[in-house]
């Protein structure tokens, strides 16, 4: 048994598959019982290579820098005296050294992030780095905007944020929480709702003004409606009677960036959908008006997803208590 941080490992995290040479795991063992406090930081960067295949997304997604990931690398193959990454210009590969590490580094990892996970909520204090994703729009509004608090309040948890409107593999980049905008995939993450909001019809009051009047969903046929995320795009009005009212079109402009969207808006391109709390300046202030405000085109929910593999730290139970709650007084 080799206890690492309060962790209890059983021996066959150090059994070689067959393929591999009895060499590497000597160097292996010997590594890990001697030398793994010391090298926790550069596992980690190892781990993080050989997952996303490269030093330069592994400095990106561990916010070091590629010289600081580099090194970790050569630390540890010095210290095993075997070679785990052949590199050249275009790609990496892992040696039958760096697939074994590969494949036991990971799960020594998940112990200790559990441990300090299970510690962290027996002491109650959130503390360490805490990774989170969101896609841009819910980054740069409610997220940037009760972040800082979050920061003041809880100066032991060190934030590192990935912005990104591709759908991220949380467990293999190693997020601890996500925020997900829309319907959510079967998945084995846990999903928690943070909120929900409308999508408004909006366009500039310089557009408006200059085209027909717009007081029914058909109406807007006669009009120049950009699409978000795809040329045959469906909207969906809900009178407040009850009643669904649905226009349907295609042949679009597509526009899937929602602060592109809002600035063409502004400038009078046409029509097009924005969520409420990225509208809601615009339209306070006059440089957007709402389009049949007195219609509803229905609700998204916003979640938060974490690993369902592992205990709830402190600092994500913490996290998403405190965007729940800050996201209910906007």
């Amino acid at each position: 048994m080799i206890t690492i941080l309060g962790v209890g490992l059983e021996s066959r995290y150090i059994v070689p598959v067959i393929s591999i040479r009895w060499h590497y795991v000597d160097k292996l063992c010997h590594f890990w019982n001697n030398n793994f406090m010391l090298n926790l930081s550069d596992l980690t960067a190892f781990a993080r290579i050989a997952d996303l295949g490269s030093i330069s997304a592994a400095a990106r997604s561990l916010a070091m820098p590629k010289s600081s990931v580099s090194r970790s690398l050569m630390r540890l193959e010095e210290t095993l005296g075997a070679v785990l990454v052949e590199r050249s210009t275009r790609h990496l590969r892992m040696t039958d050294a760096g697939l074994l590490l590969k494949q036991h580094a990971k799960r020594i990892l998940d112990d200790v992030a559990e441990a300090e996970n299970r510690i962290s909520g027996l002491i109650g204090k959130p503390s360490g780095d805490l990774h989170i994703n969101a896609p841009f729009t819910f980054a740069v509004g409610p997220l940037a905007e009760m972040l800082p608090a979050f920061m003041e309040y809880h100066p032991q948890v060190r934030i590192v944020l990935s912005v990104d409107n591709r759908p991220v593999d949380i467990q293999m980049e190693h997020v601890d929480v996500a925020i997900r905008i829309g319907p959510l995939q079967d998945s084995s993450l846990i999903a928690r709702r943070i909120t929900s909001f409308e999508l408004w019809p909006c366009a500039s009051p310089s557009y408006l003004d200059t085209r027909d009047p717009i007081v029914k969903p058909d109406d807007l046929r006669h009009h120049r409606i950009i699409a978000h995320a795809d040329r045959h795009e469906t909207w969906r009005f809900y009178a407040k009677g009850g009643g669904l009212r649905e226009f349907e079109f295609s042949n679009r402009s597509v526009i899937p960036e929602p602060d592109v969207l809002k600035a063409m808006l502004m400038k009078g391109a046409g029509i097009g959908l924005l969520p409420d709390f990225h509208a809601r300046d615009a339209v306070e202030d006059g440089r957007l008006r709402r389009v049949l405000p007195d219609l509803s085109t229905g609700c998204v929910d916003v979640h938060a997803l974490y690993p369902s593999h592992r205990s709830l730290s402190a600092k994500v139970k913490v996290f998403i208590d405190e965007l729940i709650a800050y996201v209910a007084t906007v």
